[in-house]
């Protein structure tokens, strides 16, 4: 990849600084206006930008494999900006950007009703809800008083933001412009990351408007442009999505200095930096009454939330947690091995993943190897809290299997909820599978194992990946960390309401899909999600509901549902 020199950098953080006080100046009209004009555009470069991902990744843009690449590019994309113009619209109408009855007391926390927020939402995805937990101590006064504080009551003073671009999921980069756009009121240079910077045309595309007003530029490069960035006297803020070791080097530098000026908090960088750095993220099953159905969709589901992107997610389902003596894990574990195998053949592109995976085979000897090119691999019994898989974020496409003792119920779930919290590294998301006559009939452990879990996210029966793509759900590490010790990073993005003291994000979901979901108590009329990776149709309908989420209407309805319904 070309490079820009420094000289060129430096022009770049110049000219964007001039245009920050503007930005601030634009007027909520104006600023809805122009994220109506980005909207717009999104459907016109869908197709390109999923071609081009599609052919970096190895396969066709037509292959089943580019329903992830819609999900995670145009749609996520479309869907976080009609998110904030929900949102915004509200503020300029002169209502709060939050309902009051959305705001609610549940035992000793304010909880906080985000999805769905429109009637499309209930409709498209039926079953599907998201609560924000708050912090201890907040009110509901507190929500309705600080929500989207700088469009009613503190405007955000000039600032540039430097976002440091993910090199994974497309979408990543543009929406976190967006939110130290509208969220922050900061004006950005976004450094594109060399694995993902075919995107630039793209994006550039998108944000043309901001770019020719200045309020965007797009620059290349790789470590030695970020650290001449990071340092530079003219960027006011960072934002990065990628790893705790570049988080790291970046505050503390690199070589034997690095432990000691953190020992000492002697940062490189004290600029405000908020950060999503991923982890070991768990997918815990709860016993319960499954049918030969529910065991092959949870299969499904538990597949695509390790190989989605071929494991290249700081969100993927690393360790399945399973209980040892239910007669289900074995059953469940055929079903996911029947999976495995089944997929079409595709690589792990990402840099370093060939050789991350040739350490878990040489750690694990007795490790299956599945797929047409025996690049899927399962750990069926993962046992010392040691092992490289509870320790590692291998960020490629091996799932490992933790088997905890069975008991009752509310003692599993206890355990399960220890272990990911105490043993896993990471707090970015976690996901439960559980059967609603087991939700129901052990209501109080269930709501007890979910406010426990000291993750940013937490899906019950929904991949947690989903509250990335939602736009009204804060996306970050549960809070807590540290510069010393970041872990899965500090503050949220999306977050289209933008509420101030969150703690976590929980989704629900069905646990079955229609018509099944009737008979299992979790009625809805979601077909299986177009994201699973075994949907036939998942590239047409994403690529449709991206159409209809830049433009909706009654006309848009019939092609997705046709779509959706035959996948």
């Amino acid at each position: 990849m070309p490079t820009a020199d420094f000289a060129d950098l430096d022009l770049t953080v110049a000219d964007v600084g001039r245009n920050a006080a503007s930005w601030c100046r634009t007027g909520l009209d104006e600023r809805l206006a122009m994220l109506e004009r980005l909207l717009a555009k999104v459907p016109g470069a869908a197709g390109p930008m999923v071609a081009a991902a599609a052919a970096a990744k190895g396969y066709a843009a037509d292959s089943p494999w580019a329903a992830e690449d819609w999900a995670g590019g145009p749609w996520a994309l479309a869907q976080t900006a009609s998110a904030y113009l929900h949102v915004l619209r509200r503020i300029r109408d002169g209502r709060r950007p939050v309902e009051p009855g959305a705001v609610k007391s549940d035992d000793d926390r304010v909880v906080v009703d985000v999805f769905p927020a429109t009637g499309w939402d209930r409709l498209l995805l039926s079953g599907y809800t998201a609560k924000v937990w708050t912090r201890p101590g907040t009110t509901p006064h507190d929500v309705l008083e600080r929500a989207a504080r700088i469009y009613r009551a503190e405007p955000a003073a000039p600032g540039v933001a430097l976002v440091l671009g993910a090199g994974n999921v497309a979408a990543i980069t543009a929406l976190d412009i967006l939110h130290k756009l509208y969220v922050e009121g900061q004006v950005v240079v976004a450094k594109m990351n060399p694995v993902n910077a075919y995107l630039r045309p793209h994006f550039e595309s998108v944000f043309a408007e901001f770019r020719e007003r200045g309020f965007v530029r797009f620059v290349d490069g790789g470590a030695a442009e970020g650290t001449h960035l990071v340092g530079h006297a003219g960027i006011d803020s960072l934002h990065i999505t990628g790893s705790e070791r570049t988080y790291d080097a970046i505050v503390w530098g690199t070589g034997q200095e690095a432990e000691a000026r953190r020992r000492t908090d002697r940062p490189l960088v004290t600029k405000p930096f908020s950060s999503e750095l991923g982890g070991v993220s768990p997918c815990i099953v709860v016993p319960g009454p499954w049918s030969a159905a529910d065991f092959r969709y949870q299969a499904e589901h538990i597949v695509t939330s390790k190989m989605n992107n071929s494991g290249h997610n700081c969100i993927a389902s690393q360790i399945l947690v399973v209980p040892r003596g239910w007669p289900g894990t074995d059953r469940l574990l055929e079903e996911i091995r029947r999976v495995l195998r089944s997929l079409p053949a595709r690589s792990d592109y990402y840099p370093g993943a060939r050789e991350r995976l040739a350490a878990v085979r040489e750690t694990y000897p007795t490790a299956e190897i599945h797929g047409p090119h025996g690049d899927r691999i399962l750990v069926p019994d993962v046992t010392g809290h040691d092992d490289a898989m509870l320790t590692t974020e291998v960020f490629a496409s091996a799932l490992g299997v933790v088997r905890l003792p069975g008991g009752d119920t509310p003692t599993y779930l206890l355990d399960a909820v220890e272990f990911a919290n105490d043993v896993l590294p990471g707090t970015l998301g976690a996901t439960m599978l559980i059967h609603p006559k087991t939700m129901r009939r052990e209501a109080q452990a269930v709501h007890a194992a979910i406010g426990a879990l000291r993750y940013g996210t937490v899906g019950v029966n929904c991949w947690s990946a989903v509250g990335f793509l939602l736009g009204y759900t804060p996306w970050g590490a549960f809070p807590g960390h540290t510069r010393q010790a970041i872990g899965s990073g500090t503050g949220f993005v999306h977050n289209a309401f933008m509420l101030e003291d969150v703690e976590k994000t929980v989704l629900r979901a069905p646990f079955a899909p229609m018509p099944r979901g009737a008979f299992t108590g979790s009625a809805s009329l979601s077909p299986p999600p177009p994201y699973f990776a075994t949907n036939r149709t998942g590239p047409t309908t994403i690529e449709r509901l991206t159409r209809f989420t830049a433009s909706p209407g009654v006309k848009g309805l019939p092609g997705i549902f046709a779509s959706a319904l035959r996948g």
